[in-house]
């Protein structure tokens, strides 16, 4: 590693896993030689995960099973975040209810409070999460002691999971009915809230980490909001066309083909003009139209044009729509 590779400037890689580490069933080329690099050049590795129904322990078994570094306590969950949540506010021993699985009653038990199942049990706080297993009278027990004004946090909040035969509901689906019947909306501990990527923080003792994730909607908005640097690879969902379209609290610090890149330089962006320069690649923007000067092959020539279209939609709420023209060197 030189001074000048982009790692060099983090103490931690917060990693995210599918469409970072892994595609299905199998390791993206050199991300886990890029993973297993990290300790060489003493940079800490965490992995962020918001699936809520696995332990951390089976997620770090699989990923050594695809040959990626992983000890249990690198891999931090929503459903730790949740419960570290859950400790900040409430007394030690405190009842919450489980709406989820075995693994989060357990990180519920590991932060000093009590997990129960049922509102006969009194709860003050209800901690929902993933679990197949979640049948009707799980959501209405859940509601009840919601609609009593107990302490609701969620793990995560996607409304979708991939699975085998495709795309099925997510813990999203099953927060949002509790929400519909009881009026409330849940506090979030997983991503695209910053309490999982605290967490992951406090846990690795690091204080400059990078969040490196495929996800805009997820990952990057998530690392933005703890206040840290992100980073978007292109080896799962967003694009480059995605990217430099994406609304201003989801637009990362630095855009890479991938891991391997965290240990090359980074080049430097340059402003002159109200033209923006990047390797050999410039970029101005026009009535929105944006110039590039340099080929649509060249990562560079994206973040030019990202530099660019990003200084003049400095406050975009919603997803803007470029457009673009390619002058080749």
């Amino acid at each position: 590693m030189t001074e000048a590779s982009l790692v060099s400037r983090f103490d931690a890689v917060l990693s995210d896993l599918d469409g970072v580490v892994y595609a299905g069933p199998h390791a993206i080329p050199g991300a886990v030689e890029a993973l297993q690099r990290l300790e060489s050049v003493g940079v800490r590795l965490g992995y962020v995960t918001n699936n809520a129904s696995r332990t951390p322990a089976q997620v770090a078994a699989h990923l050594r099973e695809l040959g990626a570094p992983a000890e249990d306590h690198q891999v931090v969950s929503s459903s730790q975040a949740a419960g570290d949540l859950l400790a900040e506010l409430l007394a030690p021993g405190s009842r919450v209810m489980i709406t989820g699985s075995a693994a989060l009653a357990h990180e519920i038990e590991l932060v000093g409070l009590t997990p129960v199942h049922s509102a006969k049990e009194k709860p003050v706080a209800v901690v929902q999460g993933f679990n197949p297993e979640i049948a009707w009278k799980d959501l209405a027990e859940a509601s009840y002691v919601v609609a009593a004004g107990a302490l609701w946090v969620a793990t995560n909040t996607d409304m979708s999971i991939p699975q085998a035969r495709g795309i099925a509901p997510g813990n999203g689906t099953l927060v949002a009915a509790v929400a519909s019947a009881t009026g409330k909306q849940p506090r979030v501990a997983g991503k695209p809230e910053a309490p999982l990527f605290h967490s992951a923080a406090r846990r690795l003792k690091s204080e400059r980490p990078i969040v490196v994730g495929d996800r805009l909607d997820t990952d990057i908005l998530g690392g933005n909001r703890a206040g840290f640097a992100t980073a978007a690879v292109l080896t799962g969902v967003d694009t480059l066309e995605s990217i430099l379209a994406a609304r201003s609290s989801e637009r990362p610090s630095y855009l890479l083909a991938d891991l391997t890149e965290l240990y090359e330089p980074y080049p430097e962006i340059v402003e002159e003009d109200s033209t923006f320069r990047c390797g050999q690649a410039t970029a101005e923007v026009q009535d929105g139209l944006i110039t590039v000067s340099g080929s649509e092959k060249d990562l560079d020539a994206w973040r030019a044009a990202c530099a660019a279209w990003w200084a003049i939609n400095p406050d975009a709420t919603e997803a803007t729509s470029p457009r673009l023209e390619w002058l080749e060197n």
